[in-house]
């Protein structure tokens, strides 16, 4: 075998410097447009199905209460008042899964809101997880590849799974997770949600605030085994979606409640982690979790195609009051997720009962396009500035500025040698030893199916992390670190 190696191009030739960093102002963000590379990556992995989703979703209907007052924080109006209730609609999902594969899949679970608020659609798209994988954007769809099926078996391919992960030294916190306990929640209503990401909030006299979601189940967590999953998936492969559909049906409607962590702006330029990088998460001890309300899902779809599989989520679409931040993993989501909608969907997704705004008035230049089902702006102006009355912008809906600086180049973050600090203290402080027991043996009954070189890469990964975690891996697998 040949040892020179291909060089990487984009679609038409031109020649890739960089497959890991997308290109940013500074080592933080936020990500530029320029990126003719992670764009070209981007929408192309957007239409590599057609026309099943990547990750296929359930749903239900219900509604958020505010429960305390947090206007010190932001300005969004479904947010203003204790006992203000907004209608919203979940959508839970798995990533590696196809249409009809097993719910009791080890794999995490997107957990998707939208409210329906009066001043348009807000919607927070996270997953149970308080941390993802990678951190940067650029890696998304390969990252996506090596969880679906090999290109030539069709089959899926531990080797493709840890070659990957092996590599990629920043997903070891959510590895850790993933296949903990918590890879494999017992039913939708049994796990908790996140946002993930960091957003920023801002409130009336235009303060700024970095924010963190978490979505408390008030069910309590509760999750199988890997054996326990196991037989369920050849029991009831549609255990989860059942669970949450009888408890809806039953009037056991299931509830979460909404914590926030807050931090101040300039905290973020100190703080021990990078605040913008998805791969970590804020201790409760640097910054306490508080209370903002309830969410209560307490209506089944009537017709899943109408309202599941047409729901279109995006972290996009914002309100007054809440905005993003420069994490990059975020910053690559704004463009992926209503790009993907605009393939899969159409260009007129956004007029879909499910998807349409339900509290305001939409209003804006946008005209014509395939599905174009209502009166299309009639005989308005198509284009702006104009002078025949308009939808005008409005200046007191605009974010407060922040900076940002640093070289226009591709970088990683400025924090890159601490991936090993979370997942160890995840592993020694928060485990119960039977957690710690469970998880080696999920790891070990998974990466036993990749090969020995791969096995090795990945224990020694996990030994860095805590050398007891990697040697009960390396004892499991029968190799030496």
């Amino acid at each position: 075998m040949s040892n020179k190696k291909n060089k990487l191009t984009k679609n038409f030739g031109g020649s890739v410097d960089n497959d890991q960093n997308s290109v940013t102002a500074g080592s933080r963000g936020p990500v530029l447009m320029q990126d003719v590379h992670l764009i070209e990556k981007l929408a192309h992995f957007n239409r590599e199905r057609i026309p099943e989703r990547v990750v296929h979703a359930k749903g239900a209907g219900g509604y958020f209460e505010v429960t305390k007052d947090i206007t010190k924080y932001t300005k969004a109006k479904f947010l203003s008042e204790i006992g203000k209730k907004t209608e919203v609609f979940a959508r839970f999902s798995t990533v590696g899964g196809e249409k009809g594969s097993a719910d009791a899949e080890r794999d995490p679970r997107g957990f998707a809101v939208k409210f329906y608020t009066e001043e348009g659609n807000y919607d927070l798209v996270g997953n149970n997880t308080p941390v993802f994988f990678i951190r940067d954007p650029l890696k998304f769809p390969d990252f996506i590849h090596t969880q679906k099926r090999n290109p030539e078996t069709n089959l899926k391919d531990a080797n493709m799974f840890w070659d990957f992960l092996s590599l990629t030294p920043e997903s070891l916190h959510q590895v850790t997770i993933l296949f903990s306990d918590r890879g494999t929640p017992r039913a939708f209503r049994n796990m908790n949600g996140y946002g993930s990401h960091t957003f920023k909030w801002y409130n009336q006299d235009n303060e700024s605030f970095w924010i963190k979601y978490h979505f408390k189940t008030d069910q309590g967590i509760d999750n199988f085994t890997r054996q326990e999953a196991d037989q369920i998936k050849a029991v009831d492969p549609d255990s989860a979606t059942r669970d949450l559909f009888n408890a809806i049906k039953k009037g056991n409607y299931p509830s979460w409640t909404l914590q926030i962590q807050v931090m101040p702006m300039k905290d973020a330029e100190t703080y021990r982690f990078d605040v913008f990088d998805v791969t970590k998460v804020w201790p409760h001890s640097d910054y306490p979790v508080m209370e903002v309300g309830k969410m209560v899902l307490n209506r089944n779809p009537s017709n899943y195609f109408a309202e599941v599989e047409q729901v279109a989520f995006s972290p996009g679409n914002f309100v007054p009051g809440i905005t993003a931040s420069s994490d990059k993993m975020l910053q690559g989501r704004l463009f992926a997720y209503q790009d993907a909608h605009r393939y899969r969907l159409g260009p007129n997704y956004h007029l879909l009962p499910v998807n349409r705004a339900k509290a305001v008035t939409t209003m804006n230049y946008q005209r014509d396009g395939n599905m174009r089902f209502d009166s299309n702006g009639g005989s308005a102006p198509n284009y702006y500035l104009n002078s025949f009355g308009g939808p005008e912008p409005d200046i007191q809906t605009a974010e407060p500025s922040y900076e940002v600086s640093g070289k226009v180049a591709r970088q990683h973050y400025i924090h890159p040698n601490d991936d090993f600090l979370q997942p160890g203290n995840l592993y020694r402080k928060v485990m119960t030893d039977q957690d710690r027991t469970n998880l080696v043996g999920n790891i070990v009954s998974h990466l036993s199916n990749a090969k020995k070189e791969i096995q090795i890469r990945q224990a020694k990964i996990f030994y860095k992390t805590d050398t007891e975690y990697g040697q009960r891996i390396a004892d499991g697998l029968n190799i030496n670190i």
